[in-house]
């Protein structure tokens, strides 16, 4: 195993399966020349070229219709959004393009592509470049929505998102690429539509994923001193979702408080409060609990900023009530 950045692990999932697989390129603002808003791409011009790894005019309606129709022909392209506050210019070509021809074609036509890039907030940067669109693209039939919380997930879940011949939208955060975990020096791959309990266990189960889930390490290590046991479990793909192995720890647990970097209203944390209450209702001793963000647009103000993010003091309450503490 060694330790790597974030970063280093999209780079490498990327440039590993383009080793393989002529047809895979990679296309962005800045993605060749600069390396990457975020270096994510670092390296991978000079290794691939500039008809593999191109840089696009800032035109998202442009590149991302390029890319689809490149998809339909044959390729597996890979988009990157320096935000994916700037994919909503290219949306139409998501959802009533890469989404649906599979269907519209009755299965003439796959679209092997990837969309990726940070999504939520990365701290001062204003509300139209703070939005968590998870349940945007969650909500449509055709799209795969990945949001991984560390290196070794990201690597795994990226080379299986490229290999997968649906669009896939694989969201990661400004705030993550310089984190760093341990990955292995060997071929893996992590099946999309898998959770990972990243911690066991036994008076609450804790959901979350991404960069948010930080905010539930802190909790569950607070919350042990006095003696609170937390289940942690990092959705990894939000669709699809994995419900198996929230609705298995909710029936050991019999607790449930959700967090997630997003606003409230038809939220992912939305969706799983259906599933479990639908699904899992006799096993509850206490209403479920949800964290999201407020339900204003991310202001630019560092003191509201960090009140409207859900925090760790957030999940330590969150926790207590339902544990009637």
């Amino acid at each position: 195993m060694r330790t790597i950045q974030f970063r280093e692990a999209i780079c490498e999932a990327m440039s590993e399966e383009m080793r393989h697989d002529e047809s895979i390129y990679l296309m962005g603002e800045e993605v060749a020349e600069y390396n990457g808003a975020y270096k994510a791409s670092k390296g991978m011009l000079a290794e691939f070229g500039e008809k593999r790894v191109i840089d696009t005019p800032i035109a998202e309606l442009g590149f991302t219709g390029i890319a689809v129709g490149s998809a339909m022909n044959g390729n597996r392209p890979i988009v990157e959004y320096m935000t994916f506050n700037f994919c909503l210019v290219g949306i139409d070509q998501i959802i009533n393009n890469a989404a649906k021809m599979r269907q519209m074609t009755g299965g003439q036509f796959n679209v092997p592509i990837v969309f990726r890039g940070p999504t939520a907030s990365a701290g001062q940067l204003g509300a139209t470049h703070s939005q968590a669109l998870e349940n945007w693209f969650a909500n449509t039939p055709g799209l795969k929505v990945v949001v991984p919380s560390t290196p070794y997930d990201a690597k795994g879940l990226l080379k299986s998102a490229i290999r997968d011949n649906d669009p896939v939208i694989f969201m990661e955060s400004e705030q993550m690429y310089g984190d760093k975990g341990e990955v292995p020096d060997g071929e893996y791959t992590i099946p999309l539509g898998v959770a990972d309990v990243k911690r066991e266990g036994k008076d609450v189960t804790i959901v979350s994923f991404g960069k948010i889930i930080k905010e539930a390490f802190i909790a569950a290590d607070e919350l042990a001193k006095e003696g609170i046991s937390c289940e942690i479990i990092d959705l990894r793909t939000v669709r699809p979702m994995d419900k198996d192995a929230i609705l298995t720890s909710v029936k050991k647990t019999n607790r449930l408080v959700i967090l997630e970097e997003a606003w409230p209203f038809a939220s992912i944390s939305s969706e799983i409060t259906y599933i479990v209450q639908e699904q899992a209702f006799d096993f509850l001793d206490a209403p479920i609990q949800r964290i999201t963000t407020a339900d204003t647009p991310a202001p630019y103000s560092p003191v509201l900023l960090k009140d409207w993010l859900p925090n760790a003091g957030d999940v330590v309450k969150a926790v207590k009530k339902v544990m009637y503490k």
